[in-house]
This record gives structure tokens, C-alpha cells and sequence, in this order.
């Protein structure tokens, strides 16, 4: 990846909306971010907010409209766009019988293009490298939240797509992937979080869109 495509990179969503069970969740929802920039998706259960995440990553259409990624629609760029996006959702998504690094491991044989951090770094920067050969069954749940937001720093990935990145996590992970999402941003990367908590990223330009 050069430098350019790594330093300008751009999102954007254009008059989305999404049918679900024939309900409309949402219309008319628009946006563009940017290299460095952080988006947060908040609102309600049940307010289409996984579901705008699963049409910005390209698991679900949309109704209407269309997500653009680079100024090219994203399904009919789709191998780039998945090499260049990343998503963790609320489900870990991890192998209970495998142990945090095997789990790295595969996660990481997946991922193309690899980035420059191993996987027992990117465990030691979630502070859970003491735990690498600890069966994932044996984990707490906020630990084995830890474990799959580790897979975001394995990989190259300039866009992040997170659903609930704070979920059973204590006030120490949260602070944890806080600094994880200023230090993607402040590196050029772009993250789309679904969250409710506070972000508190001073430092980075952020944008919000609350669904009702």
C-alpha cells in the first residue's frame, strides 16, 4: 500500500436505508469521513444501528442508496474494499477451544495484507500476553473481548468497523481501546464505532449520528 492510498482514504455513505421484516429502520442517512477521522453510530436497540454497520461493511444491501469507498462503490470494489476494511462485531468471534495466540494465528493466515505487529504484540498491547496460551473457554468475558479486538492490530486495514467495542470490558480496557482508536486515527486510519459510551477522543476529528 503506498503512502497515498494510506493518507487519503475516504467513506462515504449517500441517501441510505434499510428494510427490515418490511419495518424501515432508517432513511435518508449520509456521510463522508476521512482520513484520521472517527465516526460513532448511537441510539436505541433495535434503531438499525448493526444494521447501517453490516451495509457499510458489505454484508447486508441497503434499500436504498450506497456506500463509496475511495469515490468507487464498494460492491463493485469489493475484493480492494475487504483487503482495506476491517469488522468486529458484537459477537467476539473467537474459538473457545483455542488459546488467544492460535486464535491470532488464524485470524491472522486470513488477513491480507498483514500488518507490521505480531500477534503476541498486539495481545501485549491489550495487556493480556500473560494469558496467550490460556485455552479462550478458561477467559473472562471481558478478557475474551480483548482477544478479538486484538485482531484490528494485526492487521493493515485503514478502516475499522467496530459493533460494541466496550462490551464487558473494565475501566482499564476501555481506556485501552480508546488510545487503540486515537492511535489508528492519528495514523491516517478511519473507524466507524457503534458504541453508547463516551468516546472521548479530544484529539481526533469525530463526527456522531444518533438513530432515534
Amino acid at each position: 500500500m503506498n503512502q497515498q492510498s494510506i493518507d487519503n482514504n475516504s467513506l462515504f455513505a449517500e441517501n441510505l436505508s434499510c428494510l427490515r421484516n418490511e419495518q424501515l429502520l432508517f432513511k435518508a442517512i449520509n456521510f463522508n469521513l476521512s482520513s484520521g477521522e472517527v465516526l460513532q453510530i448511537e441510539g436505541t436497540n433495535g434503531s438499525g444501528k448493526t444494521s447501517l454497520l453490516r451495509i457499510l461493511c458489505g454484508l447486508a444491501i441497503p434499500e436504498e442508496g450506497k456506500v463509496s469507498w475511495n469515490n468507487q462503490d464498494i460492491q463493485d470494489t469489493r475484493s480492494q474494499y475487504l483487503q482495506d476494511m476491517h469488522y468486529i462485531g458484537h459477537a467476539n468471534g473467537i474459538k473457545a477451544e483455542l488459546t488467544p495466540i492460535e486464535n491470532l494465528v488464524v485470524a491472522q493466515s486470513l488477513t491480507n495484507p498483514i500488518g507490521d505487529c505480531s500477534c503476541r504484540d498486539a495481545l501485549a498491547q491489550m495487556e493480556i500476553e500473560e494469558l496467550a496460551d490460556v485455552p479462550v473457554r478458561k477467559l473472562s468475558s471481558g478478557q475474551r473481548r480483548r482477544v478479538a479486538l486484538s485482531r484490528l492490530l494485526i492487521s493493515e486495514a485503514r478502516l475499522w468497523l467496530v459493533d460494541e467495542p466496550f462490551t464487558s470490558l473494565d475501566d482499564g480496557g476501555r481506556l485501552l481501546v480508546k488510545k487503540m482508536f486515537e492511535t489508528h486515527a492519528s495514523a491516517g486510519g478511519l473507524a466507524v464505532i457503534v458504541t453508547h459510551d463516551p468516546l472521548e477522543l479530544p484529539n481526533i476529528p469525530f463526527k456522531k449520528i444518533t438513530f432515534n
